[in-house]
């Protein structure tokens, strides 16, 4: 995907840096994929703000995605390649030659008419899950298992990817888009190919407005705050506002806030960059 500059007619169009969806079909989405996202503007069941700089927006559907991809074995045709508002990838239609329709991420270079499986005795091709086991090392990969059978947890925003480095026992050595290494059970299924929509990262929206439609409201610094809503606000003038830290007091700039007991400290073996 490529993106796009426009005459500055309007100040909102002057940086503004627009994708080209060329690759995607011109299509509705598959009524029977779909399940409407209800705004709640970061409130909770008894109506207070637990979220802040959520509201608005644009009304939305949420396409229901197969991050298992379970259906082992059975040959599936890449229909169409469209939008999804809920994420930052691309997403394809698969239909299945016994007639079920799901959605996919779609790997980057994948095309209406592709062909796509998944299961352990298949060739690894763009589009295709396998288990990490079956995977040749060197492989690109994306929406990758923690926990077989539990749906692709990692590896699934736009332009990602991961590779397979080694294997070892009943794991597999694999390093993530962080520069983290990290072993997961080679049981877990992966997606051959980078995921697509890489041109994410270098698109401006150009005025806020855009950003509202997203349904984020505009965020504040906390210097500038008053003491009663931060605990870096107040003073005269630009105060800087003593050491950084967040709004219920916990400091930033280097203090480490990952859990030292979480599960999967023993299956990182070298840290991110």
């Amino acid at each position: 995907m490529a993106v796009k500059k426009f005459r500055p007619v309007t100040a909102g169009q002057r940086h503004r840096l627009a994708p080209v969806y060329t690759e995607l079909s011109k299509v509705e989405p598959e009524k029977s994929l779909l399940t409407p996202l209800r705004k709640k503007g970061g409130r909770n069941n008894s109506g207070r703000m637990t979220m802040r700089y959520i509201g608005g927006g644009h009304k939305q559907n949420v396409r229901i995605i197969d991050f298992k991809r379970n259906k082992h074995g059975i040959p599936a045709t890449v229909a169409t390649v469209e939008y999804d508002p809920s994420r930052t990838a691309f997403i394809a239609l698969l239909h299945y030659a016994d007639g079920e329709k799901r959605y996919i991420l779609a790997p980057n270079g994948i095309k209406v008419g592709d062909k796509v499986l998944s299961g352990t005795e298949i060739a690894p091709e763009l589009g295709n899950a396998l288990p990490l086991s079956s995977l040749p090392l060197g492989t690109i990969i994306h929406n990758i298992e923690i926990r077989p059978g539990s749906g692709a947890a990692m590896v699934r925003s736009a332009g990602a990817y991961a590779q397979l480095l080694a294997r070892d026992g009943k794991y597999s050595t694999i390093k993530l888009p962080s520069g983290e290494m990290r072993l997961v059970l080679s049981a877990c299924l992966a997606t051959v190919g980078v995921v697509s929509n890489s041109d994410h990262m270098i698109v401006r929206l150009g005025k806020a407005g855009r950003k509202r439609w997203l349904g984020r409201r505009p965020r504040v610094r906390g210097v500038v705050m008053n003491p009663v809503d931060h605990p870096m606000g107040g003073g005269e003038g630009k105060s800087s506002g003593g050491h950084p830290r967040s709004r219920n007091g916990l400091l930033s700039k280097g203090l480490k806030t990952r859990t030292p007991k979480k599960y999967s400290n023993k299956l990182i073996i070298g840290k991110k960059k």
